[in-house]
């Protein structure tokens, strides 16, 4: 009922055991609290908060408008809602490494398991958009030392995100994932690959987890999960998913209603009432609150 009780501390304490197996973990992409309850509820091993996200749910861009107090509010109440670990993209830190290092301080206050710091110039853009532009690798490594030096649990996931694939090519991707390793990385977020061959050179190049993003519409081909385990991935993330997916439903329910003036038609596809109630918890709350306000009058 109302919060996970399991704390902080030990969903990251887990997270880290399981990464450490070698295994690879889904991270389906949480766009609401609730989002997460269902995450949860079919047997996925954690929950992704995507910046597109957070700022297409605002109605802004992917291009830097948000801030880290609007995203560690929305972190904070997606990731108490589940006892899966959450990760949180990050954006550029928030600014320079001092700013880099406020913004590690105040997603373990929020209670995340991790967060991804990229290596674009500030404002950034999505990450499969043409025209971006990456810091030199000093800049990117200030970030992951300041990010590494600020961090107070040791099992909070500090994760850089490189996009230099995109504008200088692989080469200059596996050297800045070695760099940002030797920085402090925990894990390596290799940005837009093309193919599950340049995934496996990224691979081979670290000896720290990596993950992939699969996200739809952009620069990389959509593989399978046994495809990116065979080349040795070990996170892969959904991010925009299931946002995509409820915004089509959205708007063909609304195009149904201006036609047909009734959504009938739709209630096959719509959460019924109950499976609602049961993903929240509703009963326990019945319960709850007839123990505590429920009473007789001694007469």
């Amino acid at each position: 009922m109302l919060y996970s009780t399991i704390p902080a501390h030990e969903k990251r304490r887990l997270f880290r055991e399981r990464l450490a197996s070698g295994e690879l973990l889904r991270f389906p992409g949480a766009f609401n609290p609730l989002s997460a309850r269902l995450i949860e509820r079919k047997g996925f091993e954690g929950v992704y908060i995507s910046g597109a996200v957070l700022s297409a749910d605002l109605g802004l861009p992917d291009i830097g408008l948000t801030t880290l107090t609007e995203v560690a509010a929305r972190g904070q109440q997606i990731a108490r809602m589940t006892d899966l670990p959450a990760i949180i993209d990050a954006d550029t830190g928030f600014g320079e490494p001092m700013n880099v290092a406020r913004t590690i301080q105040t997603l373990e206050d929020a209670g995340l398991a991790g967060t991804h710091i990229e290596d674009q110039i500030n404002p950034k853009r999505c990450g499969h958009l043409d025209g971006k532009a990456v810091v030199d690798e000093d800049t990117a490594i200030k970030r992951i030392r300041a990010a590494a030096d600020a961090r107070r649990d040791p099992n909070f996931l500090i994760m850089a995100r490189t996009d230099i694939r995109a504008v200088e090519g692989m080469d200059a991707a596996i050297d800045r994932a070695k760099a940002l390793v030797d920085a402090g990385a925990d894990a390596i977020f290799p940005e837009a690959m093309r193919t599950l061959e340049e995934f496996a050179a990224i691979r081979a190049a670290v000896d720290v987890p990596i993950l992939a993003n699969m996200t739809e519409f952009g620069k990389s081909e959509l593989f399978s999960v046994d495809q990116l385990q065979s080349v040795g991935v070990n996170i892969v993330i959904w991010p925009v998913s299931l946002l995509r997916i409820a915004m089509g439903a959205a708007s063909r329910a609304l195009d149904t209603l201006i036609d047909d003036g009734h959504l009938t038609s739709k209630l096959g596809e719509m959460q019924h009432r109950a499976d609602l109630y049961d993903l929240i918890d509703y009963e326990h709350y019945n319960h709850f609150d007839q123990d505590v306000f429920n009473f007789q009058i001694q007469r």
